[in-house]
């Protein structure tokens, strides 16, 4: 996050950027030197756009982390799993054909992404019966996987559909669909209650994500109701989710790039996976998004296509690891 707050295309000086930022705290004066505008390029632009790819960023590996952890899948993820692209839907009917106002988008993608979630997970439970396998299972990850990507293909092309009713707002649409963080305060204060409910959910079960990786009839033994704890994780996910599209778009990997990577350093116990995988995903965004409006300065990278750059490879290396283990 300092790095964000010091980094950006308008040449500032870091330890006149550190001085300011000293000066915002209570009962603390310093001497910055900046002249108003710059004072206010770095309160009303750079500080809340590094806020929100924070809150973002957090709450998509979290998200990704609770998902996981309720279909036992390494693979599961909001990107994959169709969440996001429920969210997307939801929100760009929201934006485009009903005069609703800005509090209430992420409501309606709240609702995509848990039709998303949910058509794919029956889509790929029942392939996995057909098949032989649960789609929820660890060996139905890819019955799961492709279930999640035949969802998310549906839902987008709805979407696309949808736009053309407002062809003039194409721009402003395309835009959101690969990533913004850049929306100000308004952005932030928007996203911030949904995060805190959300993220308090997740945290709070991951001792029942621990139990419940040991299989349904020992976790209901141990006296977990496997079934609540599943419909509570699966909930606060996909509000996670829809808050983190409704305000950047839909912005991809977050949610399988980062809990893998916490899984190698700190083990597999979802009481540590799910807090680091807030504080790592937060960290991903915010230095995806230094990258993407310094990489092309003066102009300006769509953070999901940074975040592309780095996921789809590390994707398929997941995607091979897995398989690998399964056989």
């Amino acid at each position: 996050m300092v790095a964000g707050l010091l980094g950006g295309a308008a040449d500032i000086s870091p330890w006149q950027v550190v001085l300011q930022v000293v000066d915002w705290l209570p009962l603390v004066h310093a001497d910055s030197g900046l002249a108003p505008v710059e004072q206010g390029l770095l309160y009303e632009i750079r500080l809340p756009r590094v806020l929100v790819a924070a809150v973002v960023g957090g709450l998509l590996a979290l998200a990704g982390a609770g998902y996981q952890g309720v279909f036992r899948n390494p693979l599961a993820d909001p990107y994959l799993l169709g969440a996001a692209a429920g969210a997307g839907l939801a929100a760009t009917v929201t934006i485009v054909l009903l005069p609703a106002p800005a509090a209430t988008i992420p409501v309606a993608a709240f609702a995509g992404a848990v039709g998303g979630v949910l058509l794919a997970y029956a889509l790929g439970n029942t392939a996995g019966r057909t098949g032989g396998t649960a789609g929820g299972a660890a060996g139905g990850t890819a019955t799961l996987v492709l279930a999640g990507v035949a969802v998310t293909s549906f839902l987008t092309a709805i979407q696309t559909f949808v736009q053309q009713f407002k062809v003039e707002e194409l721009q402003r649409i395309y835009a959101w669909i690969l990533g913004d963080v850049g929306g100000g305060w308004a952005q932030f204060w928007l996203v911030l209650p949904y995060a805190a409910v959300s993220s308090v959910l997740l945290l709070l079960h991951g001792r029942m994500l621990d139990v419940l990786s040991v299989g349904d009839e020992e976790a209901t033994s141990l006296g977990v109701r496997a079934g609540r704890v599943r419909f509570v994780v699966l909930l606060a996910a996909s509000l996670a989710t829809a808050a983190a599209v409704a305000v950047s778009g839909l912005i991809g990997f977050v949610g399988i790039v980062v809990p893998h990577v916490v899984r190698r350093l700190a083990g597999g116990s979802y009481r540590r996976v799910l807090p680091l995988s807030l504080v790592g995903g937060a960290a991903f965004l915010v230095v995806a998004d230094l990258i993407a409006r310094t990489v092309i300065a003066p102009a300006e990278l769509p953070i999901g296509v940074v975040t592309m750059f780095v996921g789809a490879p590390f994707f398929v290396a997941v995607l091979r690891m897995t398989r690998q283990a399964a056989t």
